[in-house]
């Protein structure tokens, strides 16, 4: 499986000038997955309102560009918006509470940091993907962990379940990740902040998936 990008939204943002952003972004390349993390300027959740707000207007440009479209945390904001699932980290609802939910076609990817041991109990319970990060230093969200890219490798040969690296991930320092087995580089700044513009930004890295293995 070549390896694919997975977005995530700036942690704050103007819906009215990111909007047309985001299908830039969209319209630059091969994008496997979209997941809206939303934040207060000081780093706590986003009101649902705000949340809500942006999603119904990002959540069709999204899918029909078919894209998956993922809410964070909220499985009840997911099912209510037709969204494609959910991502939940550690702290968050259980995989299982919000399995019953977004239902069993939705997707549900899981927080692991640098835990095999968290990732395996995710994968047990019925995950469709675990992620491990952060691999790079990031300013987005302090993270709680630090991986190596050893990881990926590890996990890339013991199971099938998709994994996905986090943190701090640029074109210049994707390469050893997609080379340890990342089946998805999950992307924040490095798509949104590029200096020449998030769509050439996704196209640097669909050329960078497409011969780095």
């Amino acid at each position: 499986m070549t390896c694919q990008l997975y977005l995530i939204t700036p942690p704050v943002f103007d819906l009215d000038t990111f909007a047309p952003t985001f299908v830039e972004a969209l319209e630059g390349g091969e994008v496997a997955c979209v997941q809206l993390r939303m934040k207060t300027a000081d780093g706590g959740p986003a009101p649902r309102e705000e949340v809500l707000r942006a999603a119904k207007v990002l959540v069709p440009q999204a899918q029909d560009r078919e894209v998956a479209f993922l809410i964070n945390d909220d499985a009840e904001l997911a099912a209510q918006l037709g969204a494609d699932g959910v991502h939940v980290g550690q702290e968050d609802t259980s995989l299982k509470a919000a399995r019953a939910v977004v239902g069993t076609d939705a997707i549900i990817g899981v927080t692991c940091h640098n835990s095999r041991h968290l990732a395996m109990e995710a994968s047990e319970a019925g995950a469709d993907y675990v992620a491990f990060g952060a691999f790079y230093p990031t300013t987005t969200k302090d993270p709680k962990t630090i991986a190596d890219p050893e990881i990926l490798e590890i996990w890339s040969t013991m199971t099938n379940v998709p994994c996905v690296a986090i943190g701090g991930i640029t074109v210049e320092n994707a390469p050893p990740l997609i080379k340890s087995g990342a089946d998805f580089v999950a992307v924040v700044a490095g798509v949104w902040n590029h200096p020449d513009g998030p769509a050439h930004a996704v196209r640097q890295f669909n050329k960078l998936m497409d011969t780095v293995t």
